[in-house]
């Protein structure tokens, strides 16, 4: 296992320095708030469960705080970066701070709502400090795009964290929840204090750990057309929800009682697995 001593990691006077020295200003559009905390990012690696056997996809490294801390542990790190200012300073920061290390690097100026397998190879797992207002559209992308991809440790807005990682029947249960496992089984993996960023961001932060499994039998789009749906009128009966979906009322209850599910059932207390069930059931 190499020596995590070999990257000098980023304090707070590190982070404003590379800011100013980039004359960066963050932004809420690309949720910009950078962790300037080196325990927090040793946390996050430790939690990961990354070894030298991994190649990680970092999303949003933005001035490089995790990317120091994943570059030592790690085979190989693809950063992917939208803004082409810090994607082209991220090099430099890796040079610099972990000389011995940069060959494990790979920086890739991209949106990560278009990336592909094309684009970055084949990365084993994901840990990012997720932009924030993407959060979700951006995990669901890379777990579609990528089947390499096996775990990861993503950093979220707290409330985020809650709903993924939520199980049928709680109220947090929603169709981020059920999309999410379609790919993968998630779990809360521990706060993150808002003092860690710079700026201090407006809302709490938490970890979202996450591993692959099998998807349901069934198909993916149509599984996903039931579950926004269903939860678009989620305080509605299904019968009802589904209704635009199968084709009126009628045809609603048909599937939902070929799948043994009583017609008055909401959303929130069925599975993905039920829901590829009854999107089987129609087409």
């Amino acid at each position: 296992m190499p020596d995590p001593a070999l990257a000098r990691l980023l304090g707070p006077a590190d982070v404003r320095r590379l800011a100013d020295r980039l004359d960066l200003r963050p932004t809420k559009r690309l949720g910009q708030n950078f962790v300037h905390d080196a325990n927090t990012v040793r946390r996050i690696v430790r939690t990961s469960g990354v070894d030298d056997t991994d190649e990680v996809l970092e999303v949003g490294p933005g001035l490089g705080s995790l990317t120091l801390a994943l570059l030592p542990v790690a085979a190989r790190v693809h950063a992917v970066e939208i803004d082409p200012a810090l994607a082209g300073a991220l090099t430099g920061t890796v040079a610099d701070r972990a000389p011995e290390l940069a060959d494990r690097l790979t920086v890739t100026t991209a949106d990560a709502l278009r990336v592909v397998g094309a684009d970055i190879g084949e990365p084993t797992a994901v840990v990012a400090n997720l932009p924030y207002n993407v959060a979700v559209p951006v995990l669901l992308h890379l777990l579609a795009e990528l089947p390499s991809i096996r775990r990861g440790l993503v950093m979220v807005q707290a409330e985020v964290a809650d709903r993924l990682a939520a199980r049928p029947g709680s109220k947090e249960y929603g169709a981020p929840s059920a999309k999410l496992a379609w790919y993968a089984g998630a779990v809360r993996a521990g706060p993150v204090p808002r003092a860690v960023f710079w700026p201090v961001p407006g809302v709490d932060s938490g970890l979202l750990a996450f591993t692959r499994r099998d998807p349901p039998a069934g198909d993916r789009a149509a599984t996903f057309a039931v579950i926004e749906a269903a939860f678009a009128q989620r305080r509605k009966a299904l019968r009802s929800a589904l209704s635009g979906w199968a084709g009126g009322a009628a045809a609603a209850e048909e599937a939902l009682r070929a799948v043994g599910l009583d017609p008055m059932t909401r959303a929130e207390r069925v599975d993905v697995g039920t829901f590829a069930a009854i999107a089987a059931h129609r087409g």
